[in-house]
């Protein structure tokens, strides 16, 4: 079952995979380098350097225009969600916390992009990884629907949930040990790993292969 809790061979099994796309970590690395020590969204240049790694990732979001409101309001949803965010991992997430992601999640989801879409729950969920990358396990649409049946903020709410018992149960298997190493992937979070392993289980059998590469 691809909602089975993952064992740790089963998290090296999907790690190899993505080891086997080309520049798999190569977008999201610089990210990291060009955002460093942080994505901090009360700065232009990272608001569209997020952008530019949410296509990256198979968003497809087109870019706005002078006149498009999708930067304003970007930096009101940071203003309003982002002291806020938790900074601990997702193993270590209590309920309060969770809560507080998928309220942010709901939001930022529905920001504003253009005037013919908003950001959207992928997409949301995504940029809520990359800034905070340790905390937040992201989804896209196949992978929400086949485990929550929805992309609410309640969906997301359970995701966490989910990843957070699964973090904790690959934690317990192999304590004092660095999840990454195991695997093989060291340039990611654990949160990124189950991540990984529900697109590999999920996604990619539907045939959406380029959601999560770069």
């Amino acid at each position: 079952m691809p909602h089975a809790q993952p064992q740790l061979a089963d998290l090296r099994r999907t790690a190899e995979v993505f080891n086997g796309f080309t520049g798999v970590d190569k977008s999201w690395l610089r990210l990291l380098a060009d955002t460093a020590p942080a994505v901090d969204l009360s700065f232009a240049e990272h608001r569209t350097l997020l952008l530019r790694w949410l296509n990256s990732w198979g968003c497809r979001i087109s870019y706005p225009s002078p006149d498009d409101p999708f930067d304003s309001a970007l930096l009101l949803w940071w203003q309003t969600y982002g002291s806020a965010l938790p900074q601990v991992s997702l193993a270590g997430l209590s309920d309060a916390e969770i809560t507080t992601i998928a309220r942010a999640y709901e939001s930022l989801a529905a920001v504003t992009v253009s005037s013919r879409r908003t950001l959207s729950a992928t997409a949301a969920a995504k940029a809520l990884y990359a800034l905070r990358p340790d905390t937040v396990m992201p989804w896209d649409a196949a992978i929400a629907k086949a485990l929550h049946g929805s992309r609410t903020g309640a969906a997301f709410e359970a995701h966490l949930r989910l990843g957070r018992s699964w973090a904790q149960a690959v934690l317990a298997a192999c304590p004092g040990q660095s999840v990454p190493d195991r695997v093989g992937r060291p340039a990611v979070s654990l949160a990124k790993i189950l991540d990984e392993y529900l697109y590999v289980t999920i996604t990619m059998p539907g045939g959406q292969t380029n959601g999560h590469r770069g």
